[in-house]
């Protein structure tokens, strides 16, 4: 192997150190670092193609395709030469980054075009007028930043039947679109396309056109891309155009020194689940975790349950005018997350940032509910916190007004916008904050926002059953997590 990647590491080190964070904003582009570059390079499945043609777009420096070509030189492809098309449209880039394919070049029987058009504009071009598609492989870092709907790359990204919200999805929609039968795309992207209702025509897309051959899930979200400390959940992502999907391998590491490296091989069923209209993508983090959150005890939708859940409708600054420090004649109480500590909830809370109340009034009337018994759950959990979902009972005791508000940063869950049974609202807040729905729920969820479409489409014991549950606790007091886990394991 060519020692050149490393010296290709310490140019992307160096122009991570001279770019602002608000240019790095502007092209949503962070560098691969080394590790990830040949890691993401060894999950290409050997071919045998004889003259390989890689896409490289928001190539950066050049680290994933040094990575490619160094595999190439170890032995790892029997290509007999490799032409490469590597997109980077930040011109500070452009320099190292025929730094690196030169020296390549000089080495291998390989030809690279570095190309400075913007990618989506010109793949479009390509699929609709170019013909033929004789791409091979594609290695992709693509760019993290949001597309406007009204967005000239919307308009584009739609003549060729491609609905997305990001350029990250846009791009690996585009690389699988310009793939011949049988390429492969391997891409380090954000798990947030995994799961959510903005993502399912891109999740649609890709499973029409590609079979998922492997997923490889870093257990720490903020060592992908720590020299540029940021903070975001990535998978990498293997697809082969045109394949048909079977088994999928699943890889697992904290971080990128891939020191702890495990691997596991799940039915397409375990990743996909049948009947489910959403499409969501589900990654097990082991074999143990991903049979916990397919027990056959969780078969029930909240609809044949008898529940509902809504984002809370009181939106505070929209009734600015009507928000109250403290409770006053006229007023109704307002929850927030920060009235909800662990288990506990309190409310009114002295010296809270937010708002304790509310005043009742025709403005505010059609977005508050009947006071009674209701489990919350918080959109955002804590840093703090170990789970992603964090449920919590409301009790109607607390309170002797005959009204509540909710505002939006909470979960409802409700029958008709009134109150559960006791015993159902306190089995079901015991079960949300039960490890195996943890678990559960991040095989599908890449990000800490929890949202009422990601509630809906869990799976739940039966109405009984949250019952029972419900009268155990209320037996025991607090309940630790282990009593938690051992309770709903016992009722089940």
């Amino acid at each position: 192997m060519f020692p050149l990647l490393e010296h290709v590491d310490n140019a992307r080190r160096e122009a991570g150190k001279q770019a602002s964070r608000k240019h790095k904003s502007e092209f949503g582009q962070f560098l691969t670092p080394a590790p990830v570059a040949r890691f993401m390079a060894s999950m290409f499945a050997s071919s045998s193609v004889d003259h390989a043609f890689l896409l490289d777009a928001g190539a950066g420096v050049g680290s994933l395709t040094g990575a490619f070509l160094d595999r190439w030189a170890g032995g790892g492809f029997g290509f007999r030469r490799v032409d490469a098309s590597l997109y980077e449209i930040d011109s500070k880039l452009h320099d190292l980054l025929s730094s690196t394919l030169s020296s390549y070049g000089s080495r291998l029987n390989f030809n690279a075009r570095i190309e400075v058009d913007d990618f989506i504009e010109d793949a479009v071009n390509r699929i609709q007028f170019g013909g033929e598609s004789l791409l091979t492989h594609a290695i992709l870092n693509p760019p993290y930043k949001k597309i406007s709907s009204s967005s000239r790359h919307r308009q584009l990204l739609r003549q060729v039947g491609i609905e997305t919200v990001n350029l990250y999805s846009a791009f690996v929609a585009l690389a699988v679109a310009l793939m011949a039968p049988g390429g492969q795309v391997v891409a380090i992207i954000p798990r947030s396309f995994c799961n959510g209702p903005y993502y399912r025509p891109f999740r649609e897309y890709l499973l029409a056109r590609t079979a998922i051959r492997q997923v490889h899930l870093f257990a720490s979200r903020d060592k992908a891309f720590k020299d540029d400390e940021v903070l975001q959940e990535n998978i990498i992502i293997r697809l082969e155009r045109g394949g048909q999907q079977g088994e999928v391998k699943v890889s697992t590491s904290t971080d990128d020194s891939f020191a702890d490296l495990a691997t596991h091989v799940y039915p397409f069923d375990q990743i996909v689940l049948p009947g489910d209209t959403e499409r969501f993508i589900h990654v097990p983090a082991s074999p143990e975790r991903g049979a916990a959150g397919l027990s056959s005890g969780f078969n029930c939708s909240l609809a044949e349950i008898g529940i509902e859940v809504s984002t809370g409708p009181v939106v505070d600054f929209r009734v600015k005018a009507y928000l109250r420090d403290m409770p006053e004649e006229d007023s109704v109480p307002l929850l927030y997350p920060a009235h909800f500590s662990g288990q506990v909830m309190v409310w009114p809370k002295p010296g809270m940032k937010k708002p304790n109340a509310l005043i009742r009034c025709p403005e505010t009337e059609k977005g508050l509910y009947p006071n009674g018994f209701y489990t919350v759950v918080r959109r955002f959990s804590s840093k703090e916190e170990k789970r992603r979902i964090v449920a919590n009972l409301v009790c109607p005791d607390v309170f002797d007004t005959p009204l509540l508000g909710f505002e939006n940063h909470l979960n409802v869950f409700h029958h008709r916008k009134q109150g559960l049974p006791e015993d159902l609202a306190l089995g079901l807040s015991v079960f949300l904050n039960s490890s195996v729905v943890d678990e559960c729920f991040r095989r599908f969820s890449g990000h800490t926002q929890v949202n009422a479409t990601d509630l809906r489409l869990l799976k739940y014991p039966s109405r009984e059953v949250l019952m029972k549950l419900g009268r155990w606790a209320r037996k025991q007091g607090m309940l630790t997590q282990e009593q938690i886990d051992q309770g709903l394991g016992s009722i089940l």
